[in-house]
């Protein structure tokens, strides 16, 4: 039998589960970094998915708790998707993925993890990402650590941000 030693995985076993959702805990709270939020709109976020498939792993959230993009209004699946075009240029920019995977899953039985909280998934993927281990071990590498990977995106989606306060002011 083959192990693979992942000790870091001891605290996510070990912590205590929220009871609440935490896609509407974390947004509240004055901790973007610690939490991971790379970028903040009226009516969505953009968080880094904290145990990711791929290297950069990002999700789209509305703040408003729903569980199915139909219940989403116009506005916010607008917002959604203009967020997952930021995702897309950010990463194109800073990992230069050779795809992406775009997804939902909506209910448990769709593979949802926070099956209340829609959010949509930005993964970069690259040619022979998959490697043998997922294959063979059902075993995923992840090659950078998550701060790190936060560290290298924040900038971008500063920029971003502040581009999109600039192009709100009134000219002078």
């Amino acid at each position: 039998m083959k192990r693979i030693w992942a000790p870091w995985r001891i605290d996510y076993v070990r912590e205590a589960k929220p009871e609440d959702c935490i896609f509407c805990h974390k947004p509240q709270e004055e901790a973007d970094q610690d939490n991971l939020i790379l970028y903040r709109g009226e009516r969505c976020f953009v968080i880094m998915n904290l145990y990711p498939y791929n290297n950069g792993h990002l999700m789209v959230v509305p703040y408003r708790h729903v569980s199915t993009p139909l219940e989403l209004t116009a506005e916010e699946l607008t917002e959604m998707m203009l967020q997952v075009n930021l995702c897309l240029d950010v990463l194109q920019e800073l990992m230069t993925p050779d795809g992406f995977n775009l997804g939902m899953n909506l209910g448990t039985a769709a593979g949802a993890g926070i099956k209340d909280h829609v959010h949509m998934h930005v993964v970069p993927r690259w040619t022979g990402d998959t490697s043998f281990m997922p294959v063979l071990c059902d075993t995923r590498v992840i090659v950078e650590g998550i701060q790190v990977c936060y560290d290298r995106l924040r900038p971008l989606f500063d920029r971003a941000a502040n581009a999109a306060n600039d192009a709100d002011e009134p000219a002078s």
